[in-house]
C-alpha cells in the first residue's frame, strides 16, 4: 500500500526483529497473549514513528526507514546481545488446522484478501491510489493525504507486528540476525508484483505473484545447496531487473 502510494518502508526487517526479541523477552513474566499484544502494538509504534516523521515532520521516507531499519536493528542486537533466545510454548504458526496447510499461510491468505478488498473497494485504497498517482491533485480534489498515507505507515508497522509474531512462532527463536535483508526480498516481490516505484499502480494478487516468485527462487537456491550470500545476491540481481522492466514499461506507456 505504501509503494501504492509513492511512499517506502524499509524498516520491515529490523522491524520483525524487534517485535519478536519483545515478545521473546515478556513472554515468560506476561504470558502468551499480554506478550503477543505488546510485540504486535510496537509493531504498530514502528509504523507511527515512521508516519509522524514522513507526514508532520516532513522527512523523506526513503531517508525515515533507513534511520528507523538502523535504529531498531542496533537496538535489537545490543538489547539481545546477538544470542539467540529461544521462545517456549509459542508454536500456532505452525499449526495444520485446515487441509494440512500451516496456519501461518492461511493468516497470509486472509491477510491479502482483505488488503485487496480495501485496495479496491475502499475510499481509502483509492486515496492511496490518487495519491501515488498526483499527490497535489489528491490534495486539491480534497483527499487528506497526509492522513492516508500516515494510516499507511500505521498499518505497515501492525504488520509488521504480526509479521514478528509469524516469525518468532515458525523459528521458535529469535536473534539479532532476524528478518535480515527482508526489506529488500519485500521491495523485490512488490515490484515484480507489478507496482511502480513511482505509485500509484499496483494489485494484491500482483503482489502475491511477485511473493511466490521470490519464495520459489529462495527456495530453489536452498535445495540446491547455493550459499546464503549468492542468494541475497541473486535477490538483488532480481531487484534491478525488476526495476528496469517498470522503467521500461513506463517509457513505452508514456510514448503512447
Amino acid at each position: 500500500m505504501l509503494l501504492i502510494a509513492g511512499q517506502f518502508d524499509l524498516s520491515v526487517g529490523s522491524g520483525v526483529a524487534f517485535v519478536a526479541l519483545v515478545l521473546a523477552l515478556t513472554i515468560d513474566s506476561l504470558g502468551v497473549l499480554p506478550a503477543s499484544v505488546l510485540a504486535m502494538l510496537v509493531g504498530v509504534g514502528i509504523g507511527l514513528i515512521n508516519g509522524f516523521l514522513v507526514t508532520r515532520i516532513g522527512v523523506n521516507a526513503l531517508i525515515t526507514t533507513l534511520g528507523t531499519l538502523a535504529i531498531f536493528r542496533g537496538l535489537t542486537q545490543s538489547i539481545g546481545g546477538g544470542r539467540n533466545i529461544p521462545i517456549a510454548n509459542f508454536d500456532w504458526a505452525i499449526w495444520r488446522p485446515f487441509l494440512n496447510i500451516p496456519l501461518s499461510a492461511l493468516v497470509f491468505l486472509l491477510v491479502a484478501i482483505m488488503v485487496g478488498i480495501v485496495l479496491k473497494r475502499s475510499v481509502f485504497g483509492r486515496s492511496i491510489y490518487a495519491i501515488g498517482a498526483n499527490e497535489n491533485a489528491a490534495r486539491l480534489v480534497g483527499i487528506r493525504t497526509k492522513g492516508v498515507v500516515f494510516a499507511g505507515f500505521l498499518l505497515s508497522g501492525a504488520f509488521i507486528g504480526l509479521g514478528g509474531l509469524i516469525s518468532a512462532s515458525q523459528l521458535g527463536s529469535t536473534s539479532g540476525t532476524t528478518g535480515l535483508g527482508l526489506e529488500l526480498a519485500v521491495v523485490t516481490a512488490v515490484i515484480l508484483g507489478g507496482t511502480s516505484l513511482k505509485g500509484g499502480t499496483g494489485t494484491m494478487l500482483g503482489t502475491v505473484i511477485g511473493l511466490l516468485i521470490v519464495g520459489v527462487l529462495n527456495n530453489g537456491l536452498t535445495l540446491m545447496n547455493v550459499n546464503s550470500s549468492w542468494q541475497q545476491a541473486a535477490t538483488g540481481l532480481l531487484l534491478i531487473l525488476a526495476v528496469s522492466f517498470d522503467q521500461l514499461r513506463q517509457r513505452l506507456v508514456g510514448r503512447r
